[in-house]
């Protein structure tokens, strides 16, 4: 690593992310230059020692590094494409949300007009920016992600997936998935035991302990669906089915939706009838690999 604390950065984005993105950086001791439309949400990052650029160029000029938190794509190229004379040699890590494509397509366009670039995805929310709680996803050429490591760690604990531009946001909404799919179990099973009596804070603990058993075998289903081989070891899908309808029927025994449930067990049911019954439950790779149809 080639950076340390004296390593000038700019932010480009001042909502309520950039400020809490520039405010680590000044914390951290860089050098912090700042710009955005409106230019008084700078106003408490001046006075914590940020100084505010004029105009997009001279923040470009001002940083070694520019961090870049937008609302979308097409806010970042249509910025930096109004100084895009400004952009060579320019180190760009772009923090703003959005597709694998939309950050393949901008690394390129970057780089096309002289600009090294990292895309980046914050799993984190403002408040706990700066701190270890606070995981930044970046991927992009390894070279230029390990010179200004230590500077973007500034920001919280970095994570370098690979040199693919796109990887970063494909993990980024990986992970919305995970943590949908986690609360919407847990939703579905507190409006299950509530026809009971049972409320959400005395059922909270026993679903937490279920969610974590659970995550302990992802590493062994996740080396079954690497080599394509699903032995039942544990349990097989025709057996784990007869669970999902009893799940099913005992929602629509007690009126709770049981469309969740039933959407699970209708992705088995057709692996089943390709002939995957006997296999272990990761064999369902292959129904979510495929395209949605209709």
């Amino acid at each position: 690593m080639n950076d340390n604390t004296d390593t000038p950065v700019t932010v480009l984005g001042l909502g309520l992310m950039g400020r809490a993105l520039a405010g680590a950086f000044l914390k951290a001791g860089h050098p912090t230059t700042v710009w955005n439309r409106t230019p008084s949400k700078a106003d408490q990052l001046v006075a914590e020692g940020a100084r505010l650029a004029p105009t997009v160029g001279d923040a470009l000029r001002a940083g070694s590094l520019t961090v870049v938190c937008l609302t979308d794509y097409q806010a970042v190229h249509e910025l930096l494409g109004a100084a895009d004379s400004e952009l060579g040699g320019t180190m760009v890590v772009n923090l703003t949300s959005g597709d694998s494509t939309q950050a393949r397509d901008t690394a390129r366009w970057a780089e096309q007009r002289g600009a090294r670039y990292l895309d980046g995805a914050i799993m984190a929310i403002p408040s706990t920016i700066g701190t270890v709680e606070a995981v930044i996803l970046h991927s992009g050429p390894r070279a230029d992600f390990e010179t200004h490591e230590a500077t973007l760690g500034a920001l919280g604990t970095v994570d370098y997936l690979g040199a693919d531009p796109g990887l970063a946001s494909l993990y980024d909404v990986a992970g919305l998935a995970m943590m949908w799919s986690v609360l919407n179990a847990w939703l579905q099973g507190t409006a299950l035991v509530r026809t009971a009596g049972v409320d959400a804070a005395t059922y909270a603990p026993f679903a937490r302990r279920i969610a974590a058993a659970v995550a302990e075998w992802l590493p062994g289903y996740a080396e079954q669906i690497d080599n394509g081989s699903f032995p039942a070891e544990v349990s097989a899908l025709e057996t784990d089915v007869r669970a999902m309808a009893h799940l099913v029927e005992e929602s629509e025994a007690v009126g709770v939706n049981a469309e969740l449930p039933k959407l699970i067990k209708a992705m088995a049911d057709r692996a089943i009838a390709a002939g995957h019954g006997g296999e272990q439950y990761p064999v369902l790779i292959e129904e979510f690999s495929k395209p949605t149809e209709g």
